[in-house]
This record gives structure tokens, sequence and C-alpha cells, in this order.
């Protein structure tokens, strides 16, 4: 299977053919879940990255809003990590469009953001996240909250 764990330079590379139905074959033997991770940092991107694959997650990345939709609709990912602000469509964005498409309504999303006020949650969650988790990412407990989705 090729490997879809893209790296900082790669994160806007479209995906081969082969990571798509690598992704999808791999969901279908009880692979680890496939998780979109949302954000424009290349630091934050690597560490989420790092931080799920070594628990047994399929990470698939994106760096905008825009892309994410498009890779939400492609790979059907089973859940989505996004950053709130960056360029272009920011985040909350992103998670409305996301969650209001017949084609990715269900896919679950998790805002990460640094933006820690209870109305930006509350936000958020209007839009259509399932749940909200503020930077820096403390491990367990987004794993926690992945589990929790289920």
């Amino acid at each position: 299977m090729a490997n879809s764990n893209r790296g900082v330079d790669e994160s806007r590379a479209p995906l081969t053919a082969a990571e798509v139905v690598g992704l999808h074959k791999g969901a279908a033997k009880g692979a680890p879940k496939c998780i979109l991770v949302v954000d424009d940092s290349p630091t934050e991107r690597h560490v989420l990255n790092d931080m799920l694959t070594k628990s047994g997650y399929e990470v698939v990345t994106s760096d905008n809003g825009e892309d994410a939709i498009h890779k939400a609709r492609t790979l059907k990912p089973d859940l989505i990590v996004m950053d709130v602000v960056m360029p272009g469509l920011n985040g909350f964005q992103a998670t409305r469009a996301i969650s209001r498409d017949p084609q990715t309504r269900t896919i679950p999303i998790i805002l990460c953001t640094s933006k820690s006020q209870e109305t930006d949650k509350i936000w958020g969650m209007r839009q259509g996240a399932r749940d909200y988790i503020v930077k820096p990412v403390d491990r367990e407990e987004l794993l926690a909250k992945i589990a929790a989705i289920g």
C-alpha cells in the first residue's frame, strides 16, 4: 500500500489512486481508522500525524479548508481533526460545509484549535463539530475523544 502519511512538503499533493484504494481496502479489513488531519501549520500536522500513527491510525493530511472538503468527499475518512484558524476557508466554514453535505455529513469532526473561548466552542459545535479540543493537544485527551466518537 502506498504511504499516505504525507510529509510536510507533500500535504497539497493529490492522493494517488493506490492511496485511495489502499485506504478503503485497509478499512474493510478492520485496519486502523482513517483520520484526516487539517491544519495549515506544518508543525501541527506533523505532531498530530505522529501522535495518531503511533496510536495505530491511518492519517491523511490537508493544509486548508478547501482541500479538506475535497478529501472528505473522495476519501470518506472515519474522522476529521480540523484546525479553525486557517487562511482561505477557515475550520468553522469547512466544518459547516462537510457536516451539511449529504456525501460527508456522517463524518465526525473534532475541532482542534488554539481558540479557547467558550463562545468559540459553542460556535464550532453549531457548525457541526462533534467535539472540540484546545491546543496544545494532550495526546490522551485526543485519543479519548476519538474513542468516544467511535
